[in-house]
């Protein structure tokens, strides 16, 4: 019998896997507890029944290969996972697509209290006691920023509104439903999912960054700043202009071009103080065959195809709580490189701080 997941998710102490669980006859209920990790110790509870397992290499990446997915497949049926807060809800799915299971669902629980401050925070995770090891530098931020824009569904706790989270939830993830925790109807909120939610789906950084149509006018101090630009960033004016994507913005997601390596897209992604930047592969200007590529990237480069730059293009979206859209636009706008520096790039060497970041994540 295939494996039917829900992956329930949050920061703060809760309830709402154990709400899911009971809403669902015959499911299965599974919590991991993390906290001694770092020594190779996982704590388990399936329906309440606790196992402690041991593991020669204390890492989420372990407990995700020798427990979580083989358990998965082997109880069949619907599982309700409360997924550890070291576990992100993305990392489990991009894990999950090596084994037969569907996830239903992806639900979130965001604490009206504390998560806009979390969000917007540089607390790490281990300043909290919830870093997975002793390499882990995640910051809370970047967690619980993470969690609630891949969620399906959004459970709300405590009391009163917010309208400031309120506002920024909209744009972050402007199609999940959202209930709050005192009023929850499980069952209810599992069939309020939209038919064509994520549900753990990946795209491959190319599709649309503006997902679920979020409302572009300023609310409440919150905002959002798409950027498209379709000539490059200069590497090193691009790494001094990043320092405004911290203070106040709550999260920024895109793809960047950078003059310093013309056929490759980087993938840029911050939340609170932290950043992330990845590699995404070659444009598709840089190709010669695109057989190996997505219909739904060739089509979209096709429909906005540059007779010079080809697909090449800035496009970020900032979420802003407090920081200035116009002076975030500004230093992204003084990023890109001048005409002069266009028409001599490939003579110039540019120094390039995003190569090097790069090689040290490579060898870490």
């Amino acid at each position: 019998m295939r494996t039917e997941v829900v992956l329930v998710a949050g920061l703060a102490d809760h309830d709402v896997a154990e709400e899911l669980w009971r809403a669902c006859p015959g499911s299965v209920l599974v919590r991991h507890d993390l906290r001694d990790l770092a020594g190779g110790v996982v704590r388990r509870w399936v329906d309440g029944e606790l196992t402690v397992l041991e593991l020669a290499h204390g890492c989420v990446s372990c407990t995700l290969r020798l427990d979580l997915l083989p358990l998965l497949e082997r109880l069949g049926g619907r599982v309700v996972v409360h997924l550890d807060p070291a576990l992100e809800p993305e990392a489990v799915c991009f894990a999950l697509r090596e084994v037969d299971v569907r996830v239903e669902a992806v639900v979130t629980v965001v604490d009206r209290a504390a998560w806009l401050a979390d969000a917007t925070g540089e607390d790490a995770l281990a300043d909290r006691g919830l870093a997975a090891a002793e390499a882990d530098d995640r910051t809370v931020a970047q967690v619980v920023v993470g969690q609630a824009e891949f969620a399906d569904a959004l459970v709300l706790t405590g009391v009163g509104t917010d309208p400031v989270l309120d506002a920024v939830l909209d744009r972050l993830n402007p199609r999940a439903p959202r209930r709050d925790r005192h009023a929850l109807d499980a069952a209810e909120l599992l069939a309020a999912v939209p038919d064509d939610a994520r549900r753990g789906r990946f795209d491959d950084g190319f599709g649309t960054l503006l997902h679920g149509q979020p409302p572009l006018e300023p609310a409440h101090g919150v905002a959002v700043v798409h950027f498209v630009e379709r000539r490059p960033f200069h590497p090193m004016r691009l790494h001094e202009a990043l320092d405004v994507l911290f203070d106040g913005v709550v999260r920024t997601r895109g793809r960047v071009w950078v003059a310093s390596q013309p056929d490759t897209a980087l993938w840029l992604e911050s939340a609170g103080g932290g950043l992330n930047v990845g590699n995404l592969g070659p444009w598709l200007a840089a190709v010669d065959d695109w057989s190996g590529f997505p219909v739904e990237r060739r089509a979209a480069a096709s429909a906005t195809w540059d007779p010079v730059h080809g697909d090449r293009s800035q496009e970020l979206v900032v979420i802003t709580a407090s920081a200035s859209p116009e002076e975030i636009t500004a230093a992204l706008r003084e990023a890109l490189v001048t005409d002069e520096e266009l028409a001599l790039a490939d003579e110039l060497e540019f120094a390039d701080p995003f190569a090097e970041w790069h090689d040290e994540m490579e060898e870490a």
